[in-house]
């Protein structure tokens, strides 16, 4: 049983001082780390106690088993597929940086780094993780009679009613925690960059600040932006459920964000849409400006 107040971090490197190094960099940041000197300890510690880790640091370029074949294990794995994974290495090629986030790297991390670019990564990660859990705790609660719907729609304005939402629209599909974390980047989305005008830049600045929350709580009591709601429609079909997400923005160029650019890879967030697209929904269709998109999963 893991402590309520600790979360827990896999760091796996096969170099002893690589490991002191992060150990120090987290050091009073409020995580629990473990340590797997290899891939092999790594895996085994990952499937003797998959639902232990809110997130794994990992080091690429290992002898026995390297990172990138841990992360496929990972998420092929039903317990292990939503821990985010940080890739750590020297390796820091664009097309490298590409293929591991392609194979559903959280975030990857270049050698040397400084102690608050990755105490912000790993908050980040953590912090997605732990929505995750809330949302796999409230799927349980809602299966049963979110059911029952064939037809809704739902009003939404904050984060947090986005999020339960997600998680209540996903309750009865097959794989709904996937489909939650997709909903939920959707819908997130529609808050920030559509009703509350925060941009790419904006966000990238606020997350490096640490004044992110901060901002969307001050936006949400605008008046400018406070009576601004996004909706969420869904239609259950007899082959398919379609997931419609409007905002009251004024759109973005949604073409750019569909696949993971180059010029993007290391930034600390803008991999929400591609994932969605390639990991969580069958289909994804923006249309317009971009301020509504529709998200169809298969049955």
């Amino acid at each position: 049983m893991k402590p309520a107040d600790c979360s827990f971090l896999l760091v796996v490197d096969d170099d002893d001082t690589n490991r002191m190094i992060v150990r120090e960099c987290l050091a009073d940041q409020g995580f629990c780390l473990e340590e797997a000197p290899d891939g092999g300890a790594a895996w085994r510690k990952l499937t003797q106690t998959p639902e232990r880790f809110d997130a794994v640091l990992l080091d690429r370029m290992m002898p026995d088993m390297d990172g990138l074949e841990i992360l496929r294990r990972m998420k092929s794995h039903p317990e292990l597929s939503n821990v985010p994974v940080i890739l750590q290495t020297a390796a820091a090629a664009t097309e490298q940086v590409i293929e591991g986030l392609r194979e559903g790297a959280f975030y990857y991390l270049t050698k040397p780094f400084s102690p608050e670019v990755l105490q912000t990564i790993v908050r980040t990660a953590v912090r997605d993780r732990l929505h995750q859990r809330a949302v796999v705790a409230d799927l349980a609660r809602m299966r049963d009679t979110f059911e029952l719907i064939e037809h809704a729609k739902f009003r939404f304005r904050t984060l947090d009613e986005a999020r339960n939402l997600a998680a209540l629209a996903a309750s009865t599909l097959k794989d709904a925690a996937q489909t939650a974390m997709g909903l939920a980047e959707l819908m997130v989305n529609a808050v920030e960059h559509g009703n509350l005008g925060i941009t790419y830049a904006d966000k990238s600045r606020m997350l490096h600040s640490g004044r992110w929350h901060e901002e969307i709580e001050r936006r949400l009591r605008d008046p400018e932006y406070a009576e601004r709601f996004a909706t969420l429609e869904l239609e259950r079909r007899a082959d398919r459920v379609e997931f419609t997400i409007t905002d009251m923005g004024a759109g973005f160029d949604w073409h750019a964000y569909l696949e993971l650019h180059p010029s993007r890879v290391m930034d600390l967030h803008g991999r929400g849409i591609a994932i969605a697209r390639r990991v969580c929904f069958d289909e994804l269709r923006y249309q317009g400006c971009g301020n509504v998109v529709t998200a169809v999963k298969r049955l």
